[in-house]
């Protein structure tokens, strides 16, 4: 409503209907603070290896890939859209890394895997292929591989029959970004590597991803000595 207010004095100011001053003075009112409930959730370890399992029951191709998928977003804490981005040439099996070349607002970084994320990932590099390319493609009927690039959507359909499957409760893809950030935060890393790793600008956005509970506060508090002897 703000907003619509001072566009309609700028655009009065514009058709000369009112002074500088006046538009001044009348534009000059303060944003209004507040506070939403965070988004989304975290997803338990034993629903992420709920999702695996899943993939691992299939057997085939989709799996492979479905697998590895998931195991770069909760691992990597990429976006959807950072992961479908990734190439054959991003990753390099040795130390895990991956170069994130389309990262929102054009940055690059890079990011790394931990251990199980590293072998699901070279699991499916081992059915898809060196040859250069998607990292992540779609796997069409017969176990054919396409070396082509996935959509955000296709990202999103994956997930949601994976999490049918396995009996996980609805999440979405960002809520994988959520809880590596929230994860990291709980495991002590210093919130300005963790806003590196997420390819955040400002650390104050990757605190506003904690979804720590209420616990992790009342467990800080306790690092505290109050010297008063009953």
């Amino acid at each position: 409503m703000l907003c619509a207010l001072r566009r309609v004095l700028r655009e009065a100011f514009r058709l000369g209907l009112m002074s500088a001053d006046d538009y001044a003075h009348a534009a000059d009112v303060s944003n209004v603070r507040g506070d939403s409930p965070l988004r989304g959730r975290l997803l338990k370890i034993s629903e992420i290896a709920a999702l695996l399992k899943d993939c691992k029951n299939d057997q085939d191709m989709i799996g492979v890939r479905d697998a590895a998928l998931i195991a770069v977003l909760s691992g990597s804490g990429l976006r959807r859209s950072e992961a479908v981005a990734l190439d054959r040439g991003d990753y390099n099996s040795e130390d895990g890394s991956m170069l994130v070349r389309k990262g929102k607002g054009g940055k690059s970084r890079t990011v790394y895997l931990p251990g199980g994320a590293v072998s699901a990932l070279d699991a499916w590099l081992k059915v898809r292929g060196d040859l250069r390319g998607a990292l992540i493609c779609p796997v069409r009927r017969g176990g054919h591989v396409e070396i082509k690039r996935m959509t955000d959507q296709a990202v999103m359909v994956i997930l949601q029959k994976r999490a049918l499957s396995a009996g996980v409760a609805a999440f979405s893809p960002h809520d994988f970004r959520r809880t590596f950030i929230s994860n990291l935060l709980e495991a002590g890393v210093d919130v300005l590597t963790v806003s590196r790793l997420a390819g955040h600008a400002d650390p104050a956005t990757t605190q506003k991803y904690d979804l720590r509970p209420e616990v992790a506060k009342r467990q800080a508090v306790q690092l505290l000595h109050v010297p008063y002897d009953g």
